[in-house]
């Protein structure tokens, strides 16, 4: 993967004329719908290019058990009103219990034929208090990422997630990310992560998803700290951005092993969570309200990180607007989480911390168990959007909440589909990773939400053994596609 460009000019960085015509039509809210005839022709990943990441996603507290960090201590306790953090009262005490059955988790990657897994290190079992470094965590981790690259007949490589939602008591004890130092601490880390693991590891993810960390637990006050207030909320995504610049060059500075001899030591992204926000009506308020939610949740991210400056604002409530020099050119690639859209309608008369619109469901779409919409459509949108910046893009998350599982090949062929379309438009597209390979912890949901390819009967199967939903074979036919696997389905060399 070549290194890409320190400073973007916007439309003028992308590769087509064709591009930024998609792009001003997709930014435009282009209705858009796709057939399942259409999606049902399509040879998925036809023509992706050598190299193509074609992966699983998991995050370290969601699957090991055994954790003491801030979430730890946040799953057992109640809200004001009684009602409990996590539907339930679920815990990771031990979950999917991927700490100690971690090689279960590889075969399955393996027998997918992915090439790529995007798994987290828990930054509370490497330093669980300041400045320490635990050597047998290390080791544990060392060896899961071993197996991965001496996978045969091809390697899987890891691409290692730093931070994951999940805090060190000992920082939460400083005031967590809203403590000053925070960031130089999480560089620290990255550091020590780079030098115990850079001789595995070339594909580098910082911070998953900084607006969602932000939106639930500072305005919304779903997860730890549990706070309602806007204020704190752009002081803590601003730290959050600051913390993954001064990471990405504690990576680079550390990390000089190349270890898939691609001649790029370490290769640093982050991965940011879009959702389309779609306005209700032609009311310029439903407009008005989705480009607010918009600016803040989807844009403010790509813009400082490309311009090195932060500017994050909700009208009328705070703002921030500071420099960020460490930001520029700290990113090789860009991570897209992409699930879902919100179709809004104003709601003026909400303040505070509450959002300014209610949601409007579209009745001709399907919706996940969590009750997210269906909408192939935006993956396109969001990734023909976000090539403007000039960064290659990787699909570092997509996934389906759907027990049952019938809903989950259809889906996966769906977003493939809307990739494909968007690889068409000059969208430099340089993986797709899906959320996730288990089931797992998911939050305050708890085991609700089953996003796995693998599932895990928690409450019958004291074994929890990892068993294949019907979507395995279509990630296994695209692995097939890309020639991961061969016509039998045996990997390919």
């Amino acid at each position: 993967m070549t290194r890409a460009p320190s400073r973007h000019t916007g439309a003028a960085r992308v590769a087509r004329g064709g591009l930024l015509l998609a792009g001003l039509a997709a930014g435009c809210g282009d209705p858009i719908r796709y057939s399942d005839a259409e999606i049902a022709r399509h040879t998925m990943l036809a023509g992706a290019p050598g190299g193509f990441l074609l992966g699983v996603a998991t995050s370290a507290h969601q699957i090991e058990g055994g954790n003491h960090n801030d979430w730890t201590e946040w799953e057992p306790g109640r809200y004001a009103d009684g009602s409990p953090h996590v539907k339930g009262g679920a815990t990771t005490a031990r979950g999917p219990d991927s700490w100690n059955l971690w090689p279960k988790d590889v075969e399955a990657v393996r027998a997918l034929g992915a090439n790529v897994y995007r798994l987290g290190i828990e930054w509370s079992r490497l330093e669980p208090t300041e400045g320490a470094w635990d050597a047998d965590a290390a080791a544990r981790y060392r060896a899961m990422l071993t197996a991965l690259v001496e996978t045969r007949p091809h390697a899987i490589a890891p691409m290692l997630n730093l931070y994951h939602f999940t805090l060190p008591p000992w920082v939460v004890a400083r005031g967590g990310w809203e403590w000053e130092g925070a960031p130089a601490a999480f560089a620290a880390f990255a550091a020590r992560a780079a030098e115990a693991f850079g001789d595995r590891v070339d594909l580098w993810c910082t911070i998953n998803e900084p607006n969602v960390y932000v939106t639930k637990g500072f305005l919304s006050a779903e997860w730890p700290p549990g706070v309602h207030d806007p204020a704190r909320a752009l002081r803590v995504f601003a730290r959050l951005l600051h913390a993954h610049g001064l990471a990405a060059a504690a990576i680079r500075a550390r990390d000089r092993v190349d270890a898939d001899g691609d001649g790029l030591p370490a290769r640093i992204g982050i991965a940011h969570n879009v959702i389309v926000f779609d306005a209700a009506s032609a009311s310029p308020l439903d407009a008005l309200v989705a480009h607010v939610a918009d600016r803040f949740y989807n844009a403010a991210l790509p813009d400082a990180l490309a311009g090195g400056h932060i500017h994050l604002a909700l009208p009328r409530v705070a703002a921030i607007d500071e420099p960020a020099p460490e930001l520029a050119g700290s990113l090789d690639w860009l991570g897209l989480n992409y699930y879902t859209r919100r179709t809004v309608r104003a709601r003026l008369d909400r303040t505070g911390a509450g959002a300014p619109y209610e949601l409007v469901p579209d009745p001709s779409r399907a919706h996940t168990d969590l009750g997210w919409e269906v909408y192939p459509e935006g993956l396109y949108r969001v990734l023909v959007r976000f090539a403007r910046y000039g960064w290659p893009v990787i699909v570092t998350e997509n996934g389906v909440a759907d027990r049952a599982g019938d809903m989950r090949p259809g889906f996966i062929r769906a977003h493939v589909y809307a990739l494909d379309r968007a690889r068409a438009a000059g969208v430099d597209v340089r993986g797709y990773v899906y959320w996730s390979l288990i089931d797992n912890f998911e939050w305050s949901h708890g085991y609700d939400g089953r996003f796995g390819l693998y599932t895990i009967d928690f409450a019958g199967d004291p074994t929890l053994a990892r068993r294949p939903t019907p979507a395995v074979a279509t990630f296994r036919q695209l692995a097939r596609n890309v020639g991961l696997l061969d016509a039998a389905g045996s990997a390919a060399p």
